[in-house]
């Protein structure tokens, strides 16, 4: 071999090594600035700020709306003040007969509601154990027949079957109301993490215990939805009471209309959009209080 070839093959082999080198020492300076940048941006990271609970209830829930029902129910009393009412008018409003159609109709919600609630959620509950599941879309669609029938319509069937008096009212007001609270329970113990009651499963609890500590503490906004529903709608049947022979608000507001006497229909007519606004208020307040804690936003 002569030197020239000596010399060359030693130039490749220098011109080689420099190319890698170079190779080399590109590739690291591409992996160099996203290490950088991990290096700088990690110190500057901070935690979220802490917030702090918000309140159960807030101050607007609890006094906007009383606030504006004190205010209607004042403006109310101011214009019958000023009204001229003659004798027709006088005597339809005199001796309690306002207090005592206030009093029926609050009777009338409280104890159709109560009954919605005996039978709407025992009812539910046994919809979603076992066999019985089966017949929970049977059942609903059944309920549901008693909301669409025209309450009007349906209270005159009660009427010409029980006859007049309060107990075709109720049961009238019980049938147009149960649906809410019924298919509100079945949709809340069906919504439950099926994990959460595998669970309770797992550490020895009972079906009853699984039930009243786990899936019914979830289950309750849901409920406490359909029950406010339900009181709001016996509020509003309620007034419907009066052609069954119930009492209630109706009486003053088919008095105004019989008589075309526009202050009691007026009375009438107010007094019964306050209660059911009231009804709502307090409803609205007792789903809050109840709601299991865990639950509160």
């Amino acid at each position: 071999m002569t030197a020239f070839e000596v010399e060359g093959t030693e130039g490749a082999q220098a011109e080689r090594t420099q190319t890698e080198r170079t190779q080399t020492d590109k590739a690291q300076t591409e992996k160099a600035p996203p290490e950088k940048a991990r290096t700088v941006s990690g110190p500057t990271r901070e935690a979220p700020p802490r917030t702090s609970p918000r309140p159960r209830i807030g101050r607007q829930k609890l006094t906007v709306l009383p606030t504006v029902l004190v205010a209607v129910l004042l403006a109310t009393w101011l214009w019958f003040e000023q009204a001229d009412l003659d004798a027709l008018t006088r005597n339809a409003l005199s001796g309690g007969q306002v207090t005592k159609a206030l009093w029926q109709h609050v009777q009338l919600t409280l104890i159709s509601t109560f009954f919605v609630l005996v039978i709407a959620i025992p009812l539910g509950i046994l919809l979603t154990r076992g066999t019985f599941s089966k017949a929970a879309p049977a059942v609903t669609a059944f309920a549901s027949t008693g909301q669409a029938t025209p309450a009007i319509g349906l209270l005159a069937l009660l009427v010409i079957w029980l006859g007049i008096g309060r107990r075709a009212a109720l049961i009238g007001m019980i049938i147009y109301a149960v649906l809410p609270v019924l298919s509100n329970t079945i949709t809340g113990l069906k919504a439950n993490d099926p994990t959460l009651l595998e669970a309770a499963r797992g550490i020895g609890m009972s079906p009853v215990g699984v039930l009243a500590r786990v899936e019914l503490p979830l289950a309750v906004p849901l409920i406490l939805a359909g029950v406010r529903t339900a009181l709001v709608l016996n509020v509003g049947t309620a007034t419907l009471a009066v052609f069954g022979g119930g009492g209630g608000l109706g009486v003053l507001i088919t008095a105004g209309i019989t008589n075309q006497r526009m202050p009691v229909l007026v009375l009438g007519s107010v007094l019964t959009v306050a209660l059911a606004l009231l009804v709502d208020w307090l409803a609205s307040l007792t789903e809050l209080l109840l709601r299991p804690r865990g639950l509160r936003a």
